[in-house]
């Protein structure tokens, strides 16, 4: 699904990737943890084209296509997702109105008619029982005096609408309480099909015991320094990231 060859990125003029090569095939979650500053984010936002960085070498394919020459609305239409580690707040647009633009634009781009009123807010009300998102935010404004655990609820529940294929969770567990992180966990192993593959962006082994990720990646200083299976999460909790930087190093 998504093939990362010796990826170089920089922003404001400093490197901060500086050769990632990444193979995520169909259906598999892969784990990527590592010290703060390490390049974890900015990875992310290169992949959904954000405009401050500037990849200065290497390529990126998704799904057979150069992603790198696709604007970041055709990428969110072809179906890449990211969930915000601290999403924005947008004061006067309200979320119905929010997510049934991005809906119908996802079905255009897909060929499909836009849903009308009544079949958008049937799908609303059944996307939202999933992560137990209460009805009353739905009707305020995007993430406007939303709580930590709300605001990431919100973006769960974005994905349940706009069904991506390829979904990029940024320290989704950022701030969440126990029961916030679970709820947010079980509601995308809910959502996930078989084909749907994705980056999960952790500190903590806590959000894998949940989403079982088929491989876990440690990212320091803009490199893939070691790469193993779900195990090495539990090595990382117990020990921190020293003695991989003292095998590799650094």
């Amino acid at each position: 699904m998504l093939e990362i060859n010796n990826l170089h990125a920089s922003i404001g003029g400093k490197e901060i990737l500086k050769g990632i090569n990444l193979t995520i095939a169909d259906g598999e979650i892969h784990a990527v943890m590592g010290t703060n500053g390490a390049g974890k984010s900015t990875l992310s936002n290169v992949i959904v084209g954000h405009p401050a960085y500037e990849v200065t070498e290497g390529s990126i394919t998704f799904n057979g296509q150069d992603l790198l020459a696709m604007s970041t609305e055709q990428r969110a239409n072809a179906g890449i997702f990211l969930s915000f580690q601290a999403p924005t707040e947008i004061p006067g647009v309200s979320m119905t109105n929010f997510m049934r633009a991005a809906v119908n634009a996802r079905r255009a781009a897909l060929g499909a008619e836009a849903l009308s009123a009544g079949e958008f807010l049937k799908l609303m009300r059944e996307k939202r029982k999933i992560v137990e998102l209460d009805a009353k935010l739905t009707s305020r404004s995007v993430n406007e005096g939303f709580s930590g655990g709300e605001k990431k609820r919100n973006e769960i529940f974005q994905m349940a609408m706009l069904e991506p294929t390829f979904c990029i969770l940024d320290e989704t567990d950022s701030g969440l309480d126990v029961d916030a992180l679970r709820i947010v966990a079980e509601g995308f192993n809910k959502l996930r099909k078989p084909e749907t593959s994705a980056i999960v962006i952790t500190h903590y082994q806590r959000l894998l015991d949940y989403l079982h990720p088929n491989v876990v990646h440690v990212l320091i200083d803009g490199r893939i320094v070691k790469t193993a299976g779900p195990e090495l999460a539990a090595e990382i909790e117990q020990k921190g990231f020293d003695w991989i930087k003292e095998e590799v190093g650094l």
